[in-house]
């Protein structure tokens, strides 16, 4: 099954992508994970990418579009995946339309995760990245206190005297969540409703713990 999940940030799409892979044991494909592969394989797209962000500057939707079909080709992505952070706008929704009726694939579900921008903003406060592995947490999961390790990778270095341990990000303060909220509904929402018009498409309830969202998830799949 291959499967593209949208939504804003701090909706839920990590957690949500995570039990989604593990059921229905397809791969996961995140344009961050992409870009990070291409530059430690060194192929020529990899390279290419490498300059691009050795130089501070944005992939181009091209040469993303070029990543994400040679991820698509490799042989654990044959069996289904799921594709997280991409497209971001109208027109990364056109090129990836194309490319997959290029290579002979195509979406079998589209899921827009939603929530009310205030629960957002409440949900970033208190949202963790680890640094040696990306991973992204809440800390109202975790009860009191902040934790000493990452349970996706077991990184367990003291916060205060380590960079490869658990950090909050400065960009999740409320006014730059409210901005990101507007890009979201200006740029990839556009990008949804172009993709509704080829593939299946559910919004799904982002409210609730993980496992009530989980649910209603599985019940459109």
């Amino acid at each position: 099954m291959n499967i593209v999940i949208m939504g804003p940030p701090g909706v839920g799409k990590g957690t949500q992508s995570h039990g989604i892979v593990e059921k229905l044991n397809i791969v996961h494909i995140s344009t961050g994970d992409i870009l990070r592969m291409a530059i430690r394989r060194g192929t020529e797209l990899g390279k290419k990418v490498k300059v691009v962000m050795d130089a501070g500057d944005l992939v181009s939707d091209e040469l993303m579009m070029e990543l994400i079909k040679e991820r698509l080709s490799e042989e654990d992505a044959r069996t289904g995946w799921l594709l997280d952070g991409f497209p971001r706008t109208y027109q990364q929704a056109i090129g990836l339309i194309g490319m997959l009726d290029e290579i002979g694939q195509k979406i079998d579900k589209v899921l827009v995760m939603k929530a009310p921008a205030d629960t957002i903003i409440r949900r970033l406060a208190g949202r963790i990245t680890c640094r040696a592995c990306n991973e992204v947490m809440n800390l109202v999961g975790f009860g009191s206190g902040t934790p000493k390790f990452c349970p996706f990778c077991g990184c367990d270095k003291d916060l205060t005297r380590s960079k490869s341990a658990l950090y909050q990000r400065a960009d999740d303060t409320e006014e730059t969540v409210r901005h990101r909220l507007e890009v979201f509904r200006k740029k990839t929402l556009p990008a949804a409703w172009l993709l509704e018009e080829r593939y299946d498409l559910s919004e799904i309830d982002g409210l609730g713990v993980p496992d009530d969202v989980a649910r209603r998830i599985a019940s459109v799949l």
